[in-house]
């Protein structure tokens, strides 16, 4: 078979693997906010308390986003995504073995020691494998492969739950990860690109780039509102909303599935610009903007039904996607690839900071006031970051080459 036949193949054979590690990725990710309302009733631990185990995870997640990109490009792709898959599935397996509050916020803190390195991993990838104009497809089915696993979270999750008990939920989605190893180290070496990185970019230096502050700060200012809907969208629907564990299971994969069309919705349409020869910023910033208009729609969810509720949710989740994945491209765009994991981490530590001040402040709210504050809050930050994006990236608007960071390789 003709060579650039097979490595046609093997690209899209990756991409399948990538779409996968993050299915993985945010299952394990969302067992704790499935069984959240059976446990923390068990273990006799309030809204500020919940929040606080959350922390145990954002804290380690936002710093490790910044290691684990530097790792990566010290790595390369394969055998970074290969070493955080294993301890990733290992911390969520041992949530299974938790006696209380703390054992369990320990558990949750190695659990995000592991599991930002999917998503640099993912980066580094899709920079080595794929042109501008499959990027932001690429990158959508890597988020997408985020919403798909918070899909499948909730059913399996509750099913295992009710049948086998919290524990074991915990238990048997770790193994999945096992599972993924296997054909990730078959398939990869025979088709790893191999990149030698012959500059070491300090942090310092790519904070001094207005291109990363581009990037950083509308995930600071927009991520929070993911954040909320992963970690508090099942526990809100049982508590404001009266969902039992069964209507969570067979109900709260909805936004989900509505984020994961938004993902790929989002990296076709900047794709589909970039490919009719319009410069890929402007087509990645003409891609975000009608669902920047979207958001706001959260405004009217305190008021709404539980069905016209759960309605807005979604096209709320499927709005945030999109418009993410476009945001997200632009790293791919307009970075070399020798700095591609080391920048994605920097402007991913913006995604994670915000969503543990936003967690902290939900968990405040949600004890003290109500669920529809946040509602509020959540209209208003998308438009925000979308002024930031547009003000501090629009030199960059019809320029076609990618910046230059040190000296070439």
């Amino acid at each position: 078979m003709d060579r650039e036949i097979v490595l046609s193949q093997i690209r899209w054979y990756i991409a399948g693997l990538l779409f996968l590690s993050s299915v993985i990725n945010y299952v394990d990710r969302q067992v704790l906010s499935v069984v959240a309302p059976v446990l923390t009733k068990e273990l006799d631990i309030s809204p500020v308390g919940y929040s606080n185990i959350l922390q145990a995870f954002l804290i380690p997640y936002t710093l490790m986003y910044v290691g684990s990109g530097f790792l990566v490009d010290r790595w390369g792709a394969r055998k970074a995504l290969a070493i955080f898959m294993v301890w990733w599935s290992t911390a969520n397996m041992l949530h299974g073995f938790a006696r209380g509050a703390m054992s369990l916020a320990f558990f949750r803190f190695l659990l995000g020691v592991g599991e930002p390195g999917n998503f640099m991993a993912g980066f580094r990838a899709i920079s080595e494998w794929y042109s501008p104009k499959e990027k932001a497809l690429v990158n959508g089915l890597l988020n997408g492969g985020a919403a798909a696993g918070a899909i499948v979270a909730p059913p399996l999750v509750a099913w295992l739950s009710i049948s086998y008990g919290w524990r074991m939920a915990f238990v048997a989605t770790g193994a999945l990860g096992f599972l993924w190893l296997v054909a990730w180290l078959w398939i990869v070496p025979k088709a790893e690109v191999v990149v030698h990185t012959t500059v070491k970019e300090p942090w310092l230096k790519l904070l001094a780039k207005r291109e990363t502050w581009s990037l950083l700060l509308p995930r600071f200012v927009s991520d929070p509102v993911w954040w909320f809907y992963l970690l508090w969208l099942p526990k809100y629907l049982a508590d404001q909303r009266g969902f039992t564990m069964r209507e969570i299971g067979l109900l709260a994969w909805m936004p989900y599935l509505a984020a994961d069309l938004g993902a790929l919705a989002g990296g076709l349409w900047s794709g589909w610009m970039v490919k009719r020869g319009m410069p890929v910023v402007r087509a990645r910033s003409i891609g975000m903007w009608p669902f920047t208009l979207v958001m706001p729609f959260s405004l009217l969810i305190p008021g709404a039904s539980t069905t016209v509720a759960l309605s807005i949710i979604c096209l709320v989740a499927f709005a945030h996607m999109a418009w993410k994945t476009n945001l997200q491209t632009v790293t791919n765009d307009i970075f070399p690839l020798r700095v591609v994991g080391s920048v994605s981490g920097i402007i991913a530590f913006g995604s994670g900071l915000g969503g543990s001040l936003f967690t902290s402040l939900t968990g405040w709210i949600v004890q003290h006031v109500s669920y529809d504050a946040i509602f509020y809050i959540m209209g208003f930050l998308h438009p925000i970051a979308y002024v930031i994006f547009r003000v501090l990236l629009r030199e960059r608007f019809n320029d076609t080459a990618q910046l230059e960071v040190g000296k070439a390789t």
